[in-house]
């Protein structure tokens, strides 16, 4: 038996590779068989590829050789002046990828959630896309689409900006330094942009008629900023977003994790 260590208003629960790692999936395996390992997986590849496909498409319309790139001898304003455009163009390549594969996203996390309830709603691609046409229009396919873009458009910005800043002022010309410099305030701004990601796939099952989007799992959410506010309040903004701890919410105390 593990016990908790409550902390900032929440539970976290000291790592263990058995506790972390070995529980979760020995359940699932245990309830669905390896195959529930799987879930979601199909929509996920759609998603996946739907992504590449548009970036590269994106790509060919406005090619890279058509901008100016960063270069050694550009002074300060020059050279800043064309991160933002470069930068720019990356973000309109990932905005349009996550817009034409977020439905995809929304059927594999669905998907996913259904072992809660143990339900069989969605079961393929297909009978997943009628469904949701059915019941929610074509906006279902767009819930948390915005949380998500924000989160990727922060996390762009702030990483190349911070990767421009750290090539023109650091001191040490150290490559390695560099780059683990970078690594680190990578890491931060993932952090940072967390909230969002969770924010959008959360909003991807609420109130889609699944248990695990339904009272008492969750509250029926009327927009993704009453979302991101219940979990403000709860203290849960960042849950999930550690290897090496799990949170549980206070009343969690009352029982022993073993």
């Amino acid at each position: 038996m593990i016990p908790p260590c409550p902390a900032f208003g929440v539970l976290w629960l000291p790592a263990d590779s058995a506790l972390v790692f070995s529980y979760p999936a020995r359940h699932i395996v245990e309830v669905d068989g390896k195959r529930g390992l799987f879930r979601g997986l199909t929509p996920r590849l759609v998603s996946s590829t739907l992504s590449t496909i548009t970036r590269g498409s994106v790509k060919k319309a406005f090619p890279l050789e058509d901008m100016e790139h960063v270069s050694n001898k550009d002074d300060v304003k020059t050279s800043l002046r064309k991160v933002v455009k470069e930068t720019s163009h990356e973000m309109m390549m990932q905005c349009m990828s996550r817009v034409v594969s977020h439905p995809l996203h929304v059927i594999s996390m669905r998907c996913m959630v259904q072992f809660v309830g143990r339900e069989v709603k969605y079961n393929g691609v297909l009978s997943a896309i009628g469904r949701i046409l059915k019941e929610e229009g074509i906006l279902g396919f767009f819930v948390g689409l915005v949380p998500h873009i924000l989160g990727d458009v922060i996390f762009l910005w702030c990483c190349n900006l911070l990767a421009h800043f750290i090539n023109t002022y650091a001191v040490d010309d150290n490559v390695s330094a560099k780059a683990a410099g970078f690594l680190c305030f990578q890491i931060a701004v993932s952090m940072l942009t967390y909230p969002f990601l969770l924010v959008g796939d959360l909003m991807a099952v609420n109130n889609c008629g699944l248990r695990a989007g339904l009272p008492p799992y969750a509250p029926a959410f009327t927009s993704w900023i009453h979302c991101w506010r219940h979990l403000s309040a709860q203290g849960q903004l960042f849950r999930g977003s550690s290897l090496l701890f799990r949170r549980a919410p206070i009343p969690a105390a009352c029982f022993p994790i073993d």
